[in-house]
């Protein structure tokens, strides 16, 4: 089974690309991030007729999540528990039969944090405190469990071309570091980490150029639980889109898992 995640970067302009990848790669499973629709806008019937099923969390303008599936949807779950009064949509779940037994796949985009010296960054703080809680609760199940998205998380120095850069950024800053790996010693295992020690960087940002200077960051992640680590094969960065007409400025990441 080949789990993808990926950054859309909004799906209506991103269209040409996603569905080009769809038919030329065929991934099982896609969980992509900052659709930038609400669910009504969706390209359901054409993503559909590819063979897929489709759940979405959508947002108008900004967010907005989704999941598409070759095997059908047992459960779904929208939003991250933990604040009533949280209007953003950062996180869809489904789970899903396959031969050799079910598989939970959790897609998240969590929050950029940036300017720090705002409540952005209390916000992100807050967001990876609420999914510490809910990843606790999957891991307590004891099942394959896959938890993945853009986490807007350099996990370290080797996850960028110019590290030094980063220092003070939301994404490199010591409280962000510590949930993460507050993540990790739960049990939760980077699939990237698992297979590679190179940087596989996953993202390349449009205002500085860094695709054409080859400036890059990985931040899109795949995290399993032990049961799913059990089954991981082998990751692979699709750095290839990023040179495409149009494209995101992440890219997609592909987990193959024995299932």
């Amino acid at each position: 089974m080949r789990i993808v995640t990926w950054n859309i970067n909004g799906v209506k302009a991103r269209m040409g690309a996603m569905m080009k990848w769809l038919e030329d790669v065929k991934p099982d499973i896609v969980c992509l991030q900052e659709i930038k629709v609400v669910d009504e806008e969706f390209p359901r019937l054409e993503i559909e007729a590819m063979g897929y099923n489709v759940e979405t969390f959508g947002q108008k303008s900004w967010n907005g999540v989704a999941i598409l599936s070759k095997n059908r949807f047992d459960e779904v779950t929208r939003g991250l528990p933990g604040d009533d009064g949280d209007e953003q949509s950062r996180l869809i779940e489904g789970v899903f039969s396959t031969e050799s037994g079910a598989i939970r796949v959790c897609c998240i985009y969590l929050p950029n944090g940036n300017p720090v010296k705002t409540d952005k960054f209390t916000y992100k703080l807050g967001w990876m405190d609420r999914l510490i809680t809910y990843v606790e609760g999957r891991l307590a199940l004891e099942e394959p469990f896959v938890l993945l998205g853009d986490f807007n998380i350099i996990p370290a120095a080797i996850d960028a071309t110019f590290p030094d850069k980063w220092v003070g950024d939301a994404a490199y800053r010591p409280e962000s570091a510590e949930r993460w790996r507050a993540l990790l010693n739960m049990g939760l295992v980077d699939a990237q980490r698992a297979v590679s020690d190179e940087p596989n960087h996953t993202f390349w940002d449009f205002k500085t150029f860094g695709w054409d200077r080859q400036d890059g960051i990985r931040i899109d992640h795949l995290l399993l639980s032990p049961q799913a680590a059990d089954r991981l094969q082998d990751v692979f960065v699709h750095r290839e889109v990023r040179g495409w007409d149009k494209p995101s400025d992440h890219v997609p990441v592909e987990g193959t898992f024995l299932f």
